[in-house]
């Protein structure tokens, strides 16, 4: 099997247009920044991150590949897209957490989460793809998939395919949740 962001990946590279749009909505190290940014030739990257150190990560990894032209990194909150993203999403990616060589008590809320989420949706295109991974194995991430899960399960099905991916017999495992615009 392959790993769970190849997963992730693999998930959001159909929506992906040339010209396009995506955000990364929490930047990190930048491996999603990079990613998206040598995959949407032509388009626009957004990256957040509250952190400065993610920025400066970020920013030197995508230097370090000669990528980045295309990429607006925001040091900002996520639940702040709608300050810097206009117009429609071809794609997202929450790499939910915390950044793994920082301070371990910063990580995504819930309350912050949800609100991104819900803007991100509402931003979609049709056949937009939204990929939320997931960290359950501290508790700020195992609240927050709870409410993510809840939320996700309520959207309507004639208009959004909803995707849970795990393995069952890890329970603290890092899983999937996606949603793609059918219409």
């Amino acid at each position: 099997m392959e790993s769970i962001l190849q997963t992730a990946k693999n998930l959001l590279l159909p929506a992906l247009r040339k010209g396009g749009t995506a955000a990364d909505f929490t930047m990190g190290n930048g491996h999603d920044t990079l990613w998206f940014s040598q995959n949407l030739p032509g388009g626009t990257v957004w990256a957040f991150d509250i952190q400065p150190a993610a920025l400066e990560a970020t920013r030197r990894l995508l230097t370090e590949n000669g990528a980045g032209e295309n990429v607006r990194l925001i040091l900002d909150s996520h639940s702040n897209l709608d300050r810097y993203i206009d117009g429609e999403l071809d794609a997202g990616m929450f790499n939910l957490g915390y950044l793994p060589w920082a301070d371990k008590s910063v990580t995504t809320k819930q309350e912050t989460t949800l609100v991104a989420v819900e803007k991100a949706l509402s931003r979609l295109k049709v056949g937009g793809v939204l990929v939320i991974v997931v960290y359950s194995g501290h508790e700020e991430g195992r609240l927050e998939g709870e409410a993510l899960q809840a939320r996700l399960s309520r959207l309507d099905h004639k208009k959004w395919d909803v995707l849970l991916h795990r393995l069952i017999h890890v329970p603290t495992c890092p899983y999937i949740l996606a949603a793609e615009r059918r219409k």
